[in-house]
């Protein structure tokens, strides 16, 4: 990048609109305003202009907008055209800026200048992106407290008090006359352990801010004619899945798409587990099974009133594609309660929650929404909640894992090991706000983002 390398893009999305929003960030931008507006207007304020092409001919009128810099988004000189949402148009309009010097921005340059030039960190840079994308209001509105910098005040905190322990600790070493050995050993092992405390619930917040912004993964499972299909739309509100009497209806996985407690969802109704030897079947459990390893939750359906435990009952049906359901919750869903008959309930048994229903007729199914938000931690929403990424996860695990190992004897008897931690611990969280990252993750985040943002 240089001091002259000044980029345009649309920053509206593709298709016509009643407005399009043409920007372009760099030191040509008063060069620009001056040919297509006729001169630089007054800095942030909207002016009603004119936008003319290279011959005099005026391609549009609409507000344009001025922002110097460094009072801008990108740090950089920055203009806006607003003009009407014909796609012809607005490639007009780029054209007379490439003509005049521009040339098109990257995906998410714009935003890649504004953090280079400290405008915004990465973590509030990749919010930007979520803000955009966010799946349900919750999750945007937590995108902006990391666009806001919440998620990045608690990160920085943790990194300076990580140099803080290593500076105190790396002094007694250099110093061991000013306390006795056993005294600084145990004061500084206190420290830490707060510190990896620390670290240990910031890691549960992103978690739960990283399923926000992306969203949560349901799987229903169980064997056939249980009314996983009719519990799908009885959830969905509408009919998705073809519900029939004869076992084996739902080969493939089917998904479906809805919004609970301010997440969105993704429910998966999957094919029945059973002992078989027919190979479509075996290839539908077998994508049953990729479906509840990716999933947030599993929700298990029986119609029998007397199971218990997951293990068991997965034991039972007899199906070899099923193996492992620890890595996500499980909820046993007992439908078809209408048959029992039985009231509809909520229990905790063994396990796993347990839920009574008749998916048929909607008995229990507010029963059932609760359970789900709970179980997803949706209940109540956090005025502070914030989102988070996958990286972001993996550097707050990788610094808390520095500290694992860390205890009183290990302060007493290698001093230098344990401040090499804090200081591996610390270098680690730095990446999530960009103090610390390499070129090629940040041309792999910028690269996501879309053209004009």
């Amino acid at each position: 990048m240089t001091a002259t390398d000044t980029i345009a893009a649309v920053a509206t999305p593709p298709g016509r609109g009643a407005l399009g929003v043409v920007r372009a960030s760099g030191s040509l931008v008063p060069r620009l305003l001056a040919s297509l507006v006729g001169s630089v207007p007054a800095p942030r304020s909207a002016t009603l202009r004119s936008f003319t092409n290279g011959h005099g001919e005026v391609l549009d009128r609409g507000l344009v907008l001025y922002f110097p810099a460094p009072a801008s988004y990108t740090g950089e000189d920055l203009c806006e055209f607003h003009a009407h949402g014909n796609p012809h148009l607005l490639r007009a309009l780029l054209d007379c800026l490439y003509a005049l010097g521009a040339r098109p921005a990257r995906p998410g340059e714009f935003t890649e200048r504004a953090f280079r030039n400290g405008k915004l960190d990465l973590a509030q840079a990749e919010a930007v992106a979520d803000v955009i994308e966010g799946s349900s209001l919750r999750a945007t509105l937590s995108a902006l407290r990391s666009l806001r910098g919440e998620f990045s005040r608690q990160v920085t905190e943790l990194v300076a008090r990580l140099t803080d322990a290593r500076v105190a600790l790396e002094g007694s070493i250099d110093f061991p006359d000013d306390l006795p050995p056993a005294a600084t050993a145990e004061r500084e092992c206190a420290r830490i352990v707060a510190l990896r405390d620390g670290l240990t619930a910031l890691l549960g917040r992103a978690r739960h801010g990283a399923r926000l912004a992306a969203g949560a993964s349901v799987a229903i499972i169980g064997a056939p004619n249980v009314g996983k299909s009719t519990l799908l739309n009885a959830l969905a509100g509408e009919e998705r899945a073809i519900v029939s009497q004869v076992p084996g209806t739902t080969r493939d996985v089917i998904a479906v798409d809805l919004e609970l407690g301010g997440m969105a969802l993704r429910l998966h109704d999957t094919a029945g587990l059973r002992a078989s030897a027919d190979e479509i079947e075996l290839e539908g459990m077998r994508r049953a099974a990729q479906a509840m390893t990716s999933a947030d939750l599993i929700l298990l359906v029986t119609d029998d009133p007397k199971v218990r435990s997951v293990a068991a009952h997965l034991d039972a049906l007899g199906d070899p594609c099923v193996t492992d359901v620890s890595n996500a919750a499980v909820v046993i869903v007992h439908n078809k309660i209408d048959r029992v008959p039985r009231q509809p309930g909520r229990e905790r048994c063994v396990d796993a929650e347990h839920v009574f229903i008749a998916a048929r007729d909607g008995q229990g199914l507010e029963l059932l929404h609760a359970t789900l938000q709970d179980s997803l931690a949706l209940t109540v929403a956090d005025e502070d909640e914030f989102t988070a990424r996958a990286r972001h996860l993996r550097a707050l695990e990788l610094a808390r894992d520095e500290l694992g190992h860390v205890d009183l004897q290990r302060c007493n008897d290698a001093p230098e090991l344990v401040a090499e931690s804090l200081r591996r611990a610390a270098e680690t969280l730095a990446t999530i706000t960009g103090d610390a990252s390499s070129e090629a993750l940040l041309g792999e985040i910028f690269a996501r983002f879309c053209i004009g943002k």
